[in-house]
This record gives C-alpha cells, sequence and structure tokens, in this order.
C-alpha cells in the first residue's frame, strides 16, 4: 500500500496508467502530497490550525476533496487530516446488485428500497414488478416504468441501508439491463456527485449525472452547468446492457475536475416522456462494480485522488487518517494505516471493551488514536465514569470541541481531576464541504509546533500542546508557559507551588480570557473548578500543588475556545507520567 508519510514520494506511482488518469480527470498531478510547512521561527514554535475531523467523497455524504480544500485555503487553515470512514474506503458489504424483486429488497438487516416520485404530470404512471419480461442474466422480477403521456417524469428513488450504496466512484460503474417497450419516451438514470466550488465559470454545488436511455444513435455528452447529460442508444423490443462508465463520463463533461473526486448519491430510475406520448421501459439487474476495493486497494485508490490536488492546493497540507467506525468511533492519525477487520454486515458496536481492544490494534500499528464524539452513546455523568473507569479507553486524543462543548468541557474537567492524560482537541465532523464557519460544529484544532510535518505534528498532539476553537468566533492562539517555556499539557511534580503563565491573543471585542483551576486530587466523580477572568487576555497565576489550570475564550454566553492543562502533582499517578509530558519545576 501507499502509506501516508512526511513526504511520500511513492503517492503516484503508476499515475501514468489509464485508470489513474481516469481518476484524476485533468489536473496534472504533483510528485507527492508534501508535509512540510514555512520554516519555523529559529528554535521556536507556532501555532499551526488543523482540521482534524474531515470527509470527502469516500465517505457517505455530498463533500468532494476539492470542496475542503477550498474552505482550508478560504479559512486559513494550515493542515487536513482526511478521516473517511474506515469501511467506506473499502466499500465493506456495500451493495453490488439490485434484482427489483420488489419496492424492497431485505438482506438481513441490510434492506434496499425504491421510494416512487412524481414531477410535474404524467398520465396513467405506473410502477409493477413483472415476472416477464425480464432479463435473460436475471431469473428473478424485474421493473416496469410506464405512463401515457407528459410532460413530466416518474421518479422510483433508491434508498440503502446506512447508505451502502453510496461510495466514491473513482473505480465504480453501474450497469443496468434496459428493454424499451414503446417507440417514444426516455429512460432516466440520474445520480447526485459531490459538493464542488465555483470552477470555470460554473457555479458552487452538488454535480449531478443524468443518463438519458433511448432511441438510436451515437453516445452523446452535454454539460449544462453542474448538471451532465449522456445520452446512450437502446434499441426498442429487446433487451441492452447498458454500462455507466462513471469517472470516464465525468473527465468528459467537465474535463477541468478530478473525475475520481465525487460520490455516488440519490440514485433515481425515471421514465419521462412528451405530452400524449407513451412511455414504457422494463429494467433488471443493476450493478455496482468496483474494482479496487478489497484489501488495502481502496486506500490506494484514495490517495491517487488525493494526489492530484497536491499542486493546485500547494498551500494546505495534507494527511490521510480514517475514522474507524464499526466501534465507538475513533479517529486514527498516522500508523502505517493498515485497514482492521471489519464485521458483517458492518453494525457498529459500542461495547467499552470492543473499543478499547481496537484502540490496542491501533496502537498497534503505530500513530495515535482519538475518541470521537463521546457523548453520542453517554451521557455527561456516565462519560465521566467511563472515562475515568476505563482510563479513556486507552486513547491519546479526545474530542472535547464539539457542539455540546459544556457538558464535555465538564466531563474532561474530571478526567483531569484524575490525571488522566488525554489531549483534548476540536472536531467539526464536516461530510458537506459548503461553509466551515457556517456549520454546526465549526470546530479546529490548534498545536504549537515545530513545523506541519506529519512527526511534529503527532508530537505536539500527544503531549497536548493544543487547544480547540470554534472557528466562525475565534482564531486566536493560547498559551500556557512556566519560566518563560511552554508547558500546555505538562505534568510538573511538586511539592512546591507553580507559576504559571497563561494569555489569548487576538481577542474580539467582548471576549474574555477565563482561567480555570481545578483539583487533581484523583478522587471524586464531579469536577472541582474555580473559574477567574484574566484583564486583557494576560494572567499569571499560582498553581498549587494538585491542582491543575487550563484556560479557555469566553464570547457572550458561550466558550469559543479551550486549551489543555498544565498539572501540578505532589506526585506521579500510579500509572505514570508519560516521558513527553513530564516536566521539572
Amino acid at each position: 500500500m501507499v502509506e501516508s508519510v512526511d513526504s511520500p514520494s511513492e503517492l503516484l506511482q503508476g499515475a501514468a496508467s489509464r485508470r489513474t488518469l481516469l481518476v484524476a480527470g485533468a489536473l496534472a498531478p504533483a510528485a507527492a502530497l508534501t508535509g512540510a510547512g514555512p520554516e519555523p521561527e529559529a528554535g521556536g514554535l507556532r501555532a499551526i490550525s488543523m482540521a482534524t475531523h474531515i470527509h470527502g467523497p469516500f465517505s457517505e455524504g455530498k463533500a468532494s476533496f476539492e470542496a475542503h480544500l477550498a474552505q482550508a485555503r478560504k479559512n486559513k487553515v494550515d493542515v487536513v487530516w482526511w478521516t473517511d470512514h474506515d469501511f467506506r474506503v473499502a466499500a465493506h458489504d456495500h451493495r453490488q446488485a439490485v434484482h427489483f424483486t420488489g419496492a424492497g429488497e431485505p438482506d438481513g438487516i441490510m434492506a434496499f428500497g425504491w421510494t416512487k416520485k412524481l414531477d410535474g404530470k404524467m398520465a396513467g404512471d405506473r410502477v409493477e414488478f413483472v415476472d416477464e419480461p425480464r432479463s435473460p442474466y436475471d431469473q428473478k422480477p424485474a421493473l416496469r416504468l410506464s405512463a401515457d403521456g407528459g410532460p413530466g417524469t416518474l421518479w422510483y428513488a433508491a434508498k440503502a441501508w446506512n447508505d451502502t450504496y453510496n461510495a466514491c466512484i473513482a473505480d465504480t460503474t453501474l450497469s443496468i439491463d434496459v428493454r424499451p417497450e414503446e417507440k417514444g419516451g426516455t429512460l432516466l438514470l440520474q445520480v447526485d456527485l459531490s459538493h464542488h466550488p465555483a470552477r470555470k465559470g460554473r457555479s458552487a454545488g452538488v454535480y449531478v449525472l443524468r443518463y438519458r436511455i433511448g432511441g438510436t444513435g451515437s453516445p452523446k455528452y452535454k454539460a449544462d452547468g453542474i448538471t451532465g447529460y449522456v445520452d446512450l442508444p437502446a434499441a426498442p423490443g429487446q433487451w441492452s446492457t447498458i454500462t455507466l462508465w462513471l469517472t470516464q463520463d465525468v473527465q468528459k463533461l467537465w474535463p477541468d475536475l478530478v473525475a475520481g473526486d465525487n460520490a455516488l448519491r440519490n440514485l433515481k430510475l425515471g421514465v419521462t416522456a412528451k405530452e400524449k406520448e407513451k412511455v414504457s421501459y422494463v429494467v433488471d439487474r443493476l450493478l455496482f462494480v468496483r474494482s479496487r476495493r478489497r484489501g488495502q486497494a481502496g486506500e490506494d485508490l484514495r490517495a491517487e485522488v488525493l494526489a492530484a490536488y497536491a499542486r493546485e492546493y500547494a498551500d494546505v497540507v495534507q494527511y490521510r487518517a480514517y475514522e474507524v467506525s464499526l466501534v465507538r468511533h475513533l479517529n486514527w492519525y498516522g500508523g502505517d494505516q493498515t485497514m482492521p477487520a471489519f464485521t458483517s454486515p458492518p453494525v457498529r458496536d459500542n461495547d467499552p471493551g470492543r473499543t478499547a481492544a481496537m484502540v490496542d490494534f491501533l496502537h498497534g500499528h503505530g500513530g495515535l488514536v482519538c475518541w470521537n464524539h463521546p457523548l453520542d452513546v453517554e451521557k455527561k455523568e456516565s462519560l465521566a465514569t467511563l472515562m475515568r473507569e476505563r482510563r479513556m479507553l486507552g486513547t491519546d486524543l479526545v474530542e472535547i470541541g464539539r457542539k455540546e462543548w459544556a457538558e464535555l468541557l465538564w466531563a474532561f474537567d474530571v478526567a483531569a481531576r484524575h490525571a488522566l492524560f488525554c489531549t483534548a482537541i476540536g472536531g467539526s465532523d464536516d461530510h458537506d464541504g459548503v461553509d466551515w464557519t457556517a456549520a454546526d460544529e465549526p470546530y479546529l484544532t490548534y498545536v504549537w509546533a515545530a513545523s506541519t510535518t506529519r512527526a511534529d505534528l503527532l508530537a505536539a498532539l500527544k503531549k497536548g500542546a493544543a487547544w480547540w476553537v470554534n472557528a466562525a468566533k475565534y482564531r486566536g492562539s493560547l498559551d500556557l508557559r512556566v519560566g518563560g517555556k511552554p508547558a500546555m499539557g505538562a505534568a510538573i511534580v511538586s511539592s512546591a507551588a507553580v507559576q504559571v503563565e497563561c494569555s489569548a491573543t487576538s481577542l474580539p471585542s467582548g471576549a474574555k480570557l477565563e482561567i480555570v483551576t481545578g483539583r487533581a486530587d484523583r478522587d471524586g466523580d464531579s469536577p472541582s473548578v474555580s473559574t477567574a477572568v484574566a484583564s486583557a487576555g494576560k494572567k499569571t497565576v499560582t498553581v498549587r500543588p494538585d491542582t491543575y489550570v487550563r484556560t479557555q475564550v469566553r464570547l457572550a454566553d458561550r466558550v469559543v475556545a479551550a486549551s489543555n492543562p498544565v498539572w501540578v502533582l505532589t506526585q506521579a499517578p500510579p500509572t505514570g507520567i508519560p516521558a513527553d509530558r513530564r516536566r521539572t519545576p
């Protein structure tokens, strides 16, 4: 496989192959995804902004990689970690065939179904599942869509359990058996692709690919803004197998797009006819053919799509990561990106023990593991208990900068009281790529690091030199120093009090820096904290033994940024202090 490393020169090996060119489209790929950013100040650290929870077309939403990269550039974000769902990158247990046996096709819990929709007016519109005629290649019933006149469109919209026909189109073709029963009218097969920013005079939005099947002649292509039309012949009175080459067709319609940077979503079948025109089509055996998903092949495919943007978005550092999704969701940063085993069907198991075992597996393959949106199956009290009793499930990081920030900070303060050294970060979980700062969760993570190499970023995250921000409200830097040296995330073993210098830059009007001091007595099931306000965004505080201090920026009624703590402990906890966090007084 191609690993995500600081400077993966192998990333585009074989990029001249026809398959890769179809994935990439017209953009000329650079030699590699680069991890090197601007040089830091001599001997110093700098504040580096990161989007740490971002989904592209290999997940189930409408985002393209391009849309997110445009948002990163617009919002001056230095680094994007691509965290597509692991089992979706592999298209594990995704739908491979539809046989049109009825409006629903159960497959255990993994059902596939159709919903009738009507655009405009169609006289005598009918949806029927028939035993004859049926495809010679399928021994099950077929679907007849028919109407006695238009104008309008009779649609049959697809829906799969857990969106398991959605998948990136980079290696995907569709095929369907079609039999026109009338000379008039047209069979439609339409898919939504992904959202892309404005480009080459086209508006921003979700691209749509519509196939119009019927009649005679040669295939024709027409792009009307962000809607593309492909006309394909199908002779009446006989069965034809129609193959839809999605990436090739996108490339022909919009040569400037990275063709593989699109999802397959909102599939619909339909028939349309002019006024007083009859239309009738029988369809059967719809196949989803994905040629590059077994083993690590899906990850190599994702790397190729991303590599097509390395030159155009050279100002945004990109690293591939995963959201491991069949346990409590975990983001995995770094490591060798070996995919874990998947259960069938791909049902999430929230058992804490299974999640902890997965964390152990991921650690065995290197890198850091983050506990994502930890309140999705807990209340704050039960979350705090789980954090204490299961020691953060073994994770290195935890998403505290989310929409439930108040409850999450409460639970995090319980963990800090028990000297659990797990780094709080922020995550947006963005699947759309439309407007990061207008989204429900516009959260970013900052670290103090020497560079944007993967190793430096992971080291900063691991030792807690990080803070999270609500990017729509605040983009300044938080800092905690002891003796003039960076100390955010550090634990100091001392029987004497320690002076900690707290600061925040670029406070907006009405914002205030709050100093949160809490007991670190490794006792209790709730926080024990007090809060003071730092005038002018700066304050030196005395931190007594068995106490921690962290900072947060409050604007109106909400916290819009929060740092990781500094602990002062009379002795190390029984599990010790990680070497990269331990400081001398």
